[in-house]
Order: structure tokens, then sequence, then C-alpha cells
């Protein structure tokens, strides 16, 4: 009698994520295609499928893998300035900078996968209620309305950097968005 095992599985779920969320970060969502990822994973696209139902579905852990890494980059983000929103604009602008793709498809993608973009900027962390927070026990009395106005300055200027025409230093990033604060204020 000849048994028959059953193939062991090569490759995860997690090794078939982190493959594509590379794939992403260095060449775009759009990008990440099943018959590229099976060539860069080395595979073919069959364990793909089997572990994710759809691209659809691959399309949205990597969108969540893609939340974490933005919340881990602005946890991690050196403070520098005492004053509201400035620290949060720093590591914005710092983050569409370093990692345009990632930059494009969480804050400038239609596809948030039912997720605002406040609800993305204001994390797991509560990085922007804290900012809000911080603000108001500054003296502003409607600091939500001050943030909206930040944001503009800080959103804009993130999206600069995406097509090359954002060229501030960091201190002069700095001294904008205080600059910014102190005329909105």
């Amino acid at each position: 009698m000849v048994i028959y095992m059953a193939r062991k599985e090569s490759i995860s779920r997690d090794g078939i994520l982190d493959v594509a969320f590379a794939m992403m970060k260095e060449e775009g969502i759009i990008s990440v295609t099943a018959r590229k990822l099976a060539a860069k994973a080395n595979c073919s696209t069959q364990p793909i499928f089997r572990v994710f139902k759809s691209l659809e579905e691959m399309e949205q852990a990597i969108f969540l893998k893609a939340v974490t890494y933005f919340e881990d980059f602005y946890l991690a983000f050196a403070q520098r300035s005492n004053i509201p929103f400035v620290n949060l604009g720093m590591a914005y602008i710092r983050f569409a900078l370093d990692n345009k793709n990632i930059f494009s498809l969480l804050f400038i993608s239609d596809k948030r996968h039912g997720r605002t973009l406040y609800d993305l900027i204001n994390g797991e962390s509560g990085a922007v209620s804290k900012e809000i927070s911080k603000a108001k026990a500054a003296g502003i009395k409607d600091a939500s309305d001050l943030f909206m106005k930040m944001w503009m300055v800080i959103h804009g200027s993130a999206c600069m950097s995406l097509t090359g025409d954002y060229d501030l230093s960091e201190n002069d990033t700095q001294k904008l968005l205080e600059e910014s604060y102190k005329a909105f204020s």
C-alpha cells in the first residue's frame, strides 16, 4: 500500500503578505498582481489564492499592514516641538517623503476600506485627538477648526512631496508649521 503525504505548504499567508507589501512599497499597489507576486514569492498563483480568497482581500490585508506601518512610523518619530500639530505634521510630511507609495495608498487613494482620512491620521494612538486636547489646554477655543486649517498646510505639503515639489528641510518644515499655528490661532 502506497501512502501519499499531503504536500507541505512552503509559503504562508504572512510570507505572501510580506512580499506583496514590499512590492507595493517599491512599485505601488497597482503593481501587485497575482502573477507578479507569484514570481517575486517564487511560487505559483495557487498558494496566493489559497490564503486569499481574492485580490481584493489581499489588497485589504496590504492596506491594513500599511496602516500599522504608518502608526509605527508616527509613534517612533522624534518629537521636536511643544506646539500642537507640529510633530504630527512633521511626521506626516516625512512619511510622505520617505514612503511615497504607502502614503499614496493610505492618504490619496479613494480605496480606504471603510476608513476616513481622519481615522487613518488619528489611528490607534489617538494622535489628532491628543493634539486637539493639547491645543485646547494651550487656550485655543476652537481647536478642531485650528486643526483643519493646520491640516490643509500639512496635507498639502505632504502631497507636494509626491511630485518632488516639496524641498524644505526639517528645520524649515518645523518653522513653517509653527508659524502656521501662530497665524491660525
